[in-house]
């Protein structure tokens, strides 16, 4: 059994919350403030951003009414509503310490509200209203070294929300765009490389083949500068643009490329997803119960494998061959059969070439470097 928050935001029984709270659960009952207790249907969930829509049965309830997120202004005042350690209803009240806050480890898309109202396990999912009781943001997560309030709290802001809330309503999924690209952010040391100024774009490290991207002509070493006529900031605000993109739809990229600025158009596509709603897999060895991805700059820094080369392991099937050899979700395999390999199609190539009853790996566990062998005949 857990416990969270959540709020109403339609008269009909609507009501956001976490996908944390409610993601697993097989029966969802709904305390409201009067003491009525309800059964909740999911509508649906998006693990990404950790946004679920639930329903009660019921009519003309009083709900939350939303405001532009994205006029919230650090220092405003906010209160956060939610059920701390199941304390029911309680009010904290803070200011927003910080705007489009990525980069936590929370969520696959993160741009976060970040606020110093007293936020403890059992917020999560509850409102982040602004003085006039509009709800500005979901209360999500907390930064903590004791496991309770350390003044440093998270809310999606509620304009990233109400997307997510438009389509499982409508389809109980999430549709993402997709552009093609791996990217970075443009760091002094880069620009400098590049004769460039400190933050201006996000540079383009690989095109995807026969992707939007590839397709509109866009190419390695590219400085993307503005998508659709406004600037982008750094990669997780880039990203998070082209996600909520219709696929279908054109936009227009201004890049810098040779010290010269152009404009591309290019078509967005639709990011193919798992059942869970993150992005699928590119490389899934069924024989040995393993999916893989190529290592980019994001990846590299959210698992820690800056400056090293090699396959992220995405997911490792139970009772697989590959789990008895020891292979966990998030280790990096860097060699196969002494031979070092940067992408799932050369690991699948050197399986196919494999001779032995086993193949030797090379892996890197966090600090840790060792070899593993996967039994082939398994």
């Amino acid at each position: 059994m857990g416990q969270g928050s959540g709020f109403i935001i339609s008269p009909d029984g609507y009501i956001m919350t976490n996908n944390h709270v409610v993601g697993d659960a097989d029966q969802v009952t709904v305390t409201l403030l009067d003491g009525r207790e309800y059964k909740a249907d999911i509508i649906g969930t998006d693990p990404p951003t950790d946004v679920a829509i639930i329903k009660i049965d019921e009519s003309d309830l009083p709900f939350l009414r939303f405001n532009d997120s994205d006029k919230l202004q650090v220092g405003d005042w906010v209160l956060a509503f939610g059920n701390p350690f199941g304390l029911s209803h309680t009010l904290t009240a803070g200011i927003v310490s910080a705007k489009g806050r990525s980069g936590i480890g929370l969520n696959d898309y993160e741009n976060f509200i970040q606020t110093d109202a007293a936020i403890n396990p059992g917020n999560s999912g509850g409102p982040l209203v602004d003085l006039d009781g509009r709800v500005i943001g979901m209360n999500t997560a907390i930064f903590s070294r004791s496991g309770g309030y350390m003044g440093i709290g998270f809310a999606i802001p509620i304009n990233m929300a109400q997307r997510i809330r438009e389509q499982l309503v409508a389809s109980g999924s999430v549709t993402r765009g997709r552009l093609g690209v791996y990217i970075q952010d443009m760091t002094a040391d880069l620009a400098e490389s590049f004769d460039l100024e400190k933050g201006e774009g996000i540079l383009v490290s690989r095109v995807i083949e026969d992707s939007p991207a590839q397709e509109a002509g866009l190419k390695q070493g590219d400085l993307i500068l503005e998508l659709d006529g406004r600037k982008v900031g750094k990669v997780a605000d880039f990203r998070n643009r082209v996600s909520f993109t219709p696929p279908g739809t054109k936009v227009k990229l201004l890049i810098r490329r040779d010290n010269r600025k152009q404009t591309l158009i290019a078509k967005i596509g639709t990011l193919e997803t798992n059942a869970d709603g993150r992005p699928a897999a590119t490389g899934r060895l069924s024989k040995l119960g393993l999916s893989l991805q190529e290592l980019n700059p994001d990846l590299a820094e959210k698992f820690g494998y800056q400056g090293q080369s090699g396959v992220l392991v995405t997911d490792v099937e139970p009772g697989s061959a590959a789990e008895r050899a020891g292979l966990k979700r998030g280790d990096l395999i860097q060699e196969v059969n002494r031979k070092e390999v940067k992408t799932p199609a050369e690991i699948r190539k050197a399986i196919e070439k494999n001779q032995r009853s086993s193949l030797l790996l090379l892996v890197r566990q966090g600090e840790a470097t060792r070899y593993l062998a996967i039994k082939m005949d398994e």
